[in-house]
């Protein structure tokens, strides 16, 4: 599966529906943290218009996703 071309607005959009809570804003970057069992899961979104491969595919192994779990949450 290819990874999409979305902005950051839409990274927190699906993560937000995958349990995470946005908890700060300082300047562009949005903090998010989701709170499990074992640990708290803190991610850094940048709000950029078009998302680089490397920085969504850090995000999605630290949200503890797949890519196809990820994709789900669009709908």
């Amino acid at each position: 599966m290819k990874l999409p071309i979305i902005s950051g607005l839409e990274v927190i959009k699906r993560l937000k529906k995958a349990g995470f809570i946005a908890t700060r804003q300082k300047g562009s970057h949005v903090r998010l943290e989701k709170f499990t069992i074992e640990k708290t899961i803190k991610i850094t979104v940048p709000l950029h218009s078009e998302m680089k491969k490397g920085t969504l595919t850090r995000i999605i192994k630290e949200a503890g996703l797949t890519l196809e779990e990820f994709e789900m949450l669009k709908k």
